[in-house]
């Protein structure tokens, strides 16, 4: 049976599809005619003028405050496409978009590989083009991640294409592309990379400058040498396949360019004229943010707002005190070196005289050419140089440039010689907010070292309390241990002997572990170190720093009885670290600087704090590092270096944190800390907290081989820039302490010499100590007889861990307080002579009669 349509109803199926036919029509020519109307704006750019507006990256402080603003209109630099080399020109073609001038602006291949790469979850290349890179660029937001965004952009690449020649647009994504570190441009990177114009790159050079197209944070070569170095291969290769060079052309420029790089040149902001009230800490922040904003995403004018943990008022507090330290610190150092020289021109230069004239030797004499040559060169340098080097510069004089820079490299090795340098970082103990930054006496292009987060620094006896920490954890040891302090000889594990010396050469005889501590003493706290074991001690350390990787654990901590003394390289952020953990009752502390980053509509773009604090939720109670108990018995013991131990006069006795409150009552908020000094006097460390914050401060000489002189020490120098910063940033804080467990602990009156419960009988006094529960001692006082004198069988107990020194001279040296070296072990294992060289080059003494060595002091 046949069925057929009715005629009315066959023209209603017709009319919808006309009406259905007609709306698309209209439509897409009212979607056509916007875009065509909008291409106008294509025409603007034959003067290379922005499209989007330009907006600075804002840093705000924790309230809101402006610190500083990134921007960087300056640092673009338009170069003409015939002024560019070829084999710049075909880097960027090779690397970017090889079929460039076969396409009318898209590459269906690319974009099908880009596809199918998505897919599977690889990357296997972009599906951009060089044209819609920049249509991207020019006309959209290259950040939202769309297909409406793909398709706008491949429209636009479109109209690009119909509007300008291809040598056209290649001249116009060179210039206009952002290229890292707030340049535009393959003319201002060039420049800033290589320190040349772009009309002068070497294939080598091109190479590495094309890569930064893609990615300028990851493959920007001086802060990932070694990523930029693969990639760069990768990009010569290309070309040599492609029939743009040959092999041997791109091998010998490849390795003459790694041959000659400056791997002490650190990664800095190329745009300085800027206000910023924060210029280290706001230079921290640019290279995080570099690394954390991906592909095109500018941060020089894509008007990003960022939220940071900074406060202005503790920054402002930080940069009064370090300046008067560090004026301090360098006037000192040049008295002491004045003392020096007058002491050797006037005891050793007529003797060298003598000498010369007596044997006829004038190159040693000390008027002679030698010196004459030395003081023109002294005049060349620091006066004639800078002369030279403007006429070279206005002149355009190359060779007279070379010998100019070469007087400024070693004007500047002097200098890093023979300037203090410091660093100061505050954190707050529960959240880890960096506070105030100080990177180093003062912030310009050619000091930009951050030292407070880059410096590698050895920390002296500021590092004992970390492995302190892993004794009272083995319960071998408390605050009431009694340690003799007397001359030992320890053997490492490759059987050489090291024999540390305390200050001044002399020993204190029994003492209590607390007041070894507070009172920085090297042999008890070298006995508790070997009490406990390298493996404990170590794993301690490294956990409280924060360091994960075997690698870097097993190349930072030496298995040497020098760690003890802190013979390891660390930065001020990981020591500030490491004490807040102990503030934070045994809690991982995790450093911040970023708390938000908004995009120019205000919505957040990243949210690094958020994604922080899931990252630790997620840790589970792996986040507790140490317990409660170990944590505050460690704070109870760090209290008395500032009660009564090093840090005692810098904090007047911990009378510098006391505070009047709104009715008038004084109030004082507890702190507690350790100094260090390291070998030969040349760092200068104060670590230490309150309830609130964390600050580490440090002083010293970029350039290792440098004395700051005896009058400079931990306690001397960094701890009064220390007290005095903490005394102004607690200002109006309300009274807070220290929060005890509730559990775990006891606090016990002991003898305080012997450290066991106190008899009628012990005239050196008492003192109360805070104990992991059941560690507290429980027998009475055995070691003072009726009279209160020590009895020999205590005498003998006590000094069963000393070691006898088979050298006689040595022990005619010795001051030991009260003690007959008579009744040392008559016995002992053999001298044996030799050295070790630590991570960071310097010497580790090893020989036991080496008196030349200075102790580390504190």
């Amino acid at each position: 049976m046949a069925f057929t349509f009715k005629k009315p109803k066959r023209r209603t199926i017709v009319g919808l599809i006309t009406l259905f036919v007609l709306f698309i029509a209209i439509f897409l020519g009212i979607g056509v005619g916007l875009f065509v109307a909008e291409t106008v704006n294509i025409k603007n750019q034959e003067n290379f003028t922005d499209f989007a507006p330009a907006l600075p990256t804002k840093l705000l402080d924790i309230n809101g405050n402006l610190i500083t603003e990134f921007s960087a209109e300056e640092k673009r630099e338009i170069i003409a496409l015939k002024d560019l080399p070829p084999h710049l020109i075909h880097a960027v073609i090779a690397r970017e978009d090889p079929d460039f001038y076969k396409h009318h602006g898209y590459s269906l291949k690319a974009i099908v590989r880009a596809v199918f790469g998505q897919i599977i979850g690889k990357n296997l290349g972009g599906g951009s083009t060089i044209t819609q890179q920049l249509a991207g660029t020019l006309y959209l937001d290259r950040s939202e991640r769309s297909i409406t965004r793909k398709l706008r952009e491949l429209w636009w690449a479109l109209q690009l294409e119909r509007r300008y020649s291809k040598n056209e647009i290649l001249e116009l994504y060179l210039n206009k592309m952002y290229m890292g570190a707030g340049t535009y441009g393959v003319e201002a990177a060039s420049k800033y990379f290589f320190g040349h114009s772009a009309r002068e790159i070497t294939l080598a050079e091109a190479a590495i400058l094309v890569i930064q197209l893609s990615s300028p944070a990851r493959y920007n070569p001086l802060d990932n040498p070694n990523i930029a170095r693969d990639r760069q291969k990768a990009v010569l290769d290309k070309m040599v396949e492609l029939g743009y060079t040959t092999r041997k052309e791109a091998d010998a420029s490849f390795e003459d360019y790694w041959a000659n790089y400056d791997y002490t040149r650190v990664s800095t902001s190329a745009y300085f004229a800027r206000d910023d009230k924060a210029p280290w800490f706001s230079e921290y922040v640019r290279r995080q943010l570099e690394n954390m904003l991906y592909g095109s995403l500018d941060l020089y004018k894509d008007g990003f707002v960022v939220k940071t943990t900074l406060d202005l008022n503790f920054q402002a507090a930080a940069d009064r005190q370090m300046a008067l330290g560090l004026a301090q610190a360098n006037e000192e150092y040049k008295k002491t070196i004045n003392t020096r020289l007058d002491a050797a021109e006037a005891l050793y230069v007529p003797i060298i005289d003598l000498l010369s004239l007596s044997f006829g030797i004038d190159e040693i004499h000390a008027t002679s050419e030698t010196k004459s040559s030395q003081n023109a060169m002294d005049r060349f340098v620091k006066r004639l140089n800078p002369v030279l080097d403007v006429a070279a510069l206005m002149f355009n004089i190359q060779n007279v440039k070379m010998i100019t820079n070469t007087a400024y490299g070693k004007l500047k090795t002097i200098a890093e010689k023979n300037t203090v340098e410091g660093a100061l970082i505050s954190i707050e103990n529960e959240t880890g907010y960096i506070k105030a930054m100080i990177g180093g006496s003062k912030y310009d292009q050619s000091n930009q070292l951050i030292r407070a987060v880059q410096g590698k620094i050895m920390p002296g006896s500021s590092f004992k309390p970390l492995y302190y920490s892993a004794a009272i954890d083995s319960r071998k040891y408390t605050p009431a241990s009694l340690i003799y302090d007397s001359p030992v000889v320890f053997y490492n594990e490759d059987g050489t002997p090291y024999i540390p010396l305390n200050y001044k050469g002399e020993w204190k005889g029994p003492v209590l572990l607390w007041y070894a501590l507070a009172h920085s003493m090297n042999v008890p706290s070298l006995k508790i170190l070997d009490g406990i074991g390298f493996d404990a001690a170590i794993d301690r350390a490294a956990l409280l720093l924060g360091i994960t990787d075997p690698e870097e654990k097993r190349k930072t901590f030496p298995r040497l009885y020098p760690l003890g003394l802190g013979v390891i390289s660390v930065a001020p952020i990981q020591m500030a670290r490491a004490f807040a953990v102990f503030a934070n009752q045994g809690r991982e502390v995790s450093p911040i600087a970023i708390l938000q980053v908004e995009d120019r509509n205000g919505k957040i773009f990243l949210d690094p704090e958020k994604e922080l604090r899931l990252q630790q939720k997620r840790k589970g109670s792996s986040i507790q590092l140490i317990s409660p108990q170990t944590a505050y018995v460690m704070t109870a013991l760090l209290e008395k270096t500032v009660q009564s131990g090093t840090l005692a006069y810098a904090s007047g006795y911990g009378t510098k944190f006391t505070y009047t409150d709104t009715n008038g009552k004084k109030y004082t908020i507890p702190a507690a800390g350790k100094t260090g000094t390291t070998q030969n006097w040349a760092d200068a460390w104060t670590v230490g907290y309150t309830p609130y914050y964390t600050t580490a401060v440090w002083f010293g000489f970029d350039r290792p081989g440098n004395s700051l002189g005896v009058t400079q020490t931990g306690a001397t120098i960094a701890g009064p820039v220390w007290a005095n910063y903490m005394r102004e940033i607690h200002r109006g804080q309300p009274m807070k302490d220290f929060v005890r467990p509730s559990t775990g602990l006891i606090d016990v009156t002991v003898c305080a010499k012997s450290g066991l419960l106190p008899t009628p009988y012990c005239n050196d006094g008492t003192i109360t100590l805070t104990f992991l529960e059941g560690t507290q001692p429980q027998k009475y006082c055995d070691i003072h007889d009726a009279g209160g004198q020590y009895t020999q069988q205590a005498l003998d107990i006590m000094k069963q861990d000393t070691f006898h020194i088979d050298d006689t001279e040595l022990q005619n040296s010795l001051k030991l307080p009260s003690l007959n070296l008579d009744t040392l072990p008559a016995t002992g294992p053999a001298n044996k002579t030799g050295s070790e060289n630590n991570s960071d080059g310097g010497n580790i003494p090893t020989n036991p009669v080496n008196q030349d060595y200075n102790p580390l002091l504190d």
